[in-house]
């Protein structure tokens, strides 16, 4: 099987799967964190170089502050969490901001856990337009651009997964994305199984790369 060196993943559906537990919105958040760990060890069980995970981005703030504090605790968490495996792991966002948690900045430059390994990233506090300010009108070639934007240290992604049915990228890393193959499950991120997962790399090994040629 051709595994991708890179697996973008957004993992959509939180909100709605707490609903249909009779749960309210917030509580949906602290039940994808496991899901993010069973996904790593299948990439790192596969061979996959890089996983990217979408934590949440700038426009996410502007909800409730019930659900901001749950879903930026929840990403504290999962840092932590994926901090205790053999990784190499880096958190993208802007850490300018108030809504940057304190408790992530020693990571917002990569560092070695464990026996290092593969790569992972996390976006907080994320926003495709704060990512990409810094190019110019002069950025001629594709080094140049990806010397510019903020997420430099994250490298082209192969396969996206996005959970929750929903079939848009949401701002999800616009330069690293741009060939993406994109998958979609439609079950919600905290129902994360397996099968998911594996079903998307067999998706993926039978598309017909090309990167447009």
């Amino acid at each position: 099987m051709r595994v991708p060196n890179h697996i973008g993943i957004i993992p959509d559906g939180n909100r709605r799967w707490a609903v249909d537990q009779g749960m309210t919105k917030e509580r949906g958040y602290d039940s994808g964190i496991d899901p993010g760990l069973q996904a790593f060890k299948i990439c790192q069980a596969e061979g996959v170089k890089e996983v990217t995970y979408y934590g949440f981005t700038t426009d996410n703030t502007k909800r409730p502050a019930n659900q901001t504090q749950a879903f930026v605790k929840a990403c504290v968490d999962a840092v932590k969490i994926l901090s205790r495996e053999d990784a190499e792991l880096l958190v993208v966002g802007n850490s300018e901001s108030e809504m940057f948690p304190e408790e992530l900045r020693p990571f917002t430059t990569r560092q070695k856990f464990g026996k290092g390994g593969i790569r992972i990233n996390f976006l907080v506090n994320y926003g495709w337009e704060w990512d990409i300010q810094s190019i110019t009108n002069n950025s001629r070639s594709r080094k140049q651009i990806n010397e510019q934007i903020k997420s430099s240290d994250i490298s082209r992604i192969d396969l996206i997964i996005r959970w929750g049915g929903r079939r848009r990228l949401s701002g999800f890393l616009p330069i690293q994305s741009v060939y993406s193959d994109f998958y979609v499950v439609d079950e919600y991120w905290p129902s994360f199984k397996k099968e998911h997962f594996y079903d998307a790399l067999d998706w993926y090994n039978r598309q017909d790369i090309t990167l447009g040629g």
